[in-house]
């Protein structure tokens, strides 16, 4: 799977993709408020996808580990991941396991080359530095978000690089507002 459709909430119910959808909530909240708001509209999402009352759908979010959701009478643990950036949040449910999801404006970082090196290490940082001036941001952004998606996947904080330690593949996340580039990353695809 190399893209995903994110679908907007509220509105039409998510089709799975392995078992895999995206929502994305506008979102005028503060923070708390808008974690709220997104975590909201993942049960009232998943309920319709997977035909159960809302109320029947637990968010566990403790904090140091990948949030995760339990279906009353559902033996299974579903695996969510959140991100949020002004005015938009996503939320990512994979029913079969982990998942991470990531996204970011597209914007000019002074010192991008630093941080990619920092961070997303030399093939990465080579990559970038061999893309077009006017399309690094853009490559920046979607390298940060594939990278940020698969730690949040494994579990893992941001750390600085290190060999063996990078995301193989990812998936380019579609239909997101204009200047936002994201990606998903799932338990078995990467």
């Amino acid at each position: 799977m190399k893209s995903m459709l994110v679908y907007r909430w509220p509105g039409r119910v998510p089709v799975l993709r392995e078992g895999v959808f995206v929502i994305g909530v506008v979102t005028s909240a503060k923070r708390p408020q808008a974690r709220e708001q997104l975590r909201s509209a993942t049960r009232a999402a998943l309920a319709a996808v997977l035909g159960v009352d809302a109320d029947a759908i637990n968010i566990d979010s403790t904090p140091g580990e990948a949030p995760r959701i339990q279906v009353a009478g559902d033996e299974r643990t579903i695996g969510c991941s959140f991100t949020h950036d002004e005015g938009y949040a996503l939320a990512a449910i994979n029913l079969h396991g982990s998942v991470g999801v990531d996204m970011m404006d597209v914007q000019d970082i002074h010192d991008w080359d630093n941080v990619a090196r920092d961070y997303l290490g030399p093939q990465v940082c080579a990559a970038l530095r061999a893309a077009p001036a006017s399309k690094q941001a853009t490559e920046f952004a979607r390298a940060w978000t594939r990278h940020e998606a698969w730690l949040k996947c494994q579990g893992r904080q941001l750390s600085e690089w290190q060999a063996g330690c990078e995301p193989s593949t990812g998936v380019a996340l579609r239909g997101l507002p204009e200047g936002l580039v994201g990606h998903l990353a799932m338990a078995g695809a990467n």
